[in-house]
């Protein structure tokens, strides 16, 4: 495969999905004090999803599938097209922990990267989500690709994350400094710049890198791209902006619209950038969450956005009901869900159509 790898390519998010494929909440310990209003939530983004094409549920246990299906029965949700699967997680967040998919336009065959998952090299019960990937491989007979360290002379398995990177499908890519480069949270050890750009030019048919600085504080990925930035077309960008000077994720986030205004998409042409106000800053249990509103996820006919109950919302649903004129823009009560430390996007992960 190492050969054909650089025919494929993975599409952008608002390309034809086959289906969507989410986890059933369990972890009772990411949502401490809160864990019962968490299925609620994952109910609604399940309906508004099923409403027009596939889901993928996984759930732990025969006596879990069986309460998630009574559940989303009652909450409308159009059951025919919810396929589950027992398979067991250790979160939620199949952002990171699933499959990215890559097609290949002519010889119309799918294929699926099997990264590495270490929980965000932060926590130490990741044994289940890093095995998720064989399990739907297997299920959809597809070909998975164990993307190995380039400049390693023995086989070692990259670790990456789905939240970490996003593209357009077109070439180019969006990634932080934080994330990929930094000691803290540190995935590839002795990975530099160079190495991770070879490698998302080999496994993702990538050649423009736009390396933003920061992430938001109360981010326990340390630096996860898509809370601060998201394609959305081939040559505009939403980006996080926040104009309250005292507040913490001022300077960085400035500084990310300053990179991104010097860069340019995979065919030397300046990106349309549209700015993204941030939330009010939101606490729990006296803890500051990592609450944006880029963490939305564009499905075939709808777009979820996160919102947080804060005086931001109207405006930000204005700015994306104005530029997503083609897809039903749905605002989704995240307030909750964000103790957990991530929201739609994250708990999401298309499986495009070839």
């Amino acid at each position: 495969m190492s050969k054909t790898i650089n025919d494929f390519r993975m599409p952008a998010e608002w390309e034809p999905q086959k289906s969507v494929w989410i986890s059933w909440p369990h972890n009772k310990n990411d949502w401490p004090g809160m864990f019962e209003k968490i299925p609620n939530v994952v109910k609604k983004i399940i309906k508004y999803l099923s409403n027009h094409q596939r889901i993928d549920l996984l759930v732990n246990t025969n006596k879990s599938m069986d309460e998630a299906r009574k559940q989303l029965k009652r909450t409308g949700c159009k059951l025919s097209n919810i396929k589950f699967h027992k398979i067991k997680t250790d979160r939620l967040w199949l952002r990171d922990s699933g499959p990215i998919f890559l097609v290949n336009k002519k010889t119309r065959k799918k294929i699926m990267l099997n990264f590495k998952f270490t929980a965000w090299s932060k926590y130490k019960n990741f044994r289940n989500d890093n095995k998720i990937n064989y399990q739907i491989s297997k299920y959809l007979n597809i070909e998975s690709i164990l993307p190995k360290k380039i400049n390693s002379k023995k086989f070692e398995k990259v670790v990456m994350e789905g939240g970490a990177f996003d593209t357009n499908g077109s070439g180019s890519i969006l990634l932080t400094k934080e994330c990929l480069l930094s000691s803290k949270q540190e995935r590839n050890k002795g990975f530099r710049k160079s190495d991770y750009e070879r490698l998302f030019s080999k496994y993702l048919n990538t050649k423009n890198f736009i390396w933003l600085n920061k992430g938001i504080v109360g981010d326990d990925t340390h630096g996860h791209i898509d809370d601060i930035a998201r394609f959305v077309s081939k040559t505009t960008i939403m980006i996080a902006d926040e104009n309250n000077k005292s507040d913490k994720n001022y300077k960085s986030l400035k500084e990310n619209i300053k990179i991104l205004r010097k860069s340019y998409d995979e065919n030397g042409k300046k990106f349309t950038i549209i700015k993204i106000p941030m939330p009010s800053p939101i606490f729990i249990q006296k803890t500051r969450v990592p609450a944006s509103y880029l963490n939305f996820f564009i499905s075939n006919k709808t777009v979820l956005v996160p919102i947080f109950n804060v005086k931001e919302d109207k405006k930000v649903l204005r700015i994306f009901r104005k530029f997503f004129t083609k897809r039903k823009v749905i605002a989704v009560d995240c307030s909750d869900l964000i103790w957990g430390f991530g929201a739609i996007h994250c708990m999401t992960q298309q499986e495009p159509i070839i």
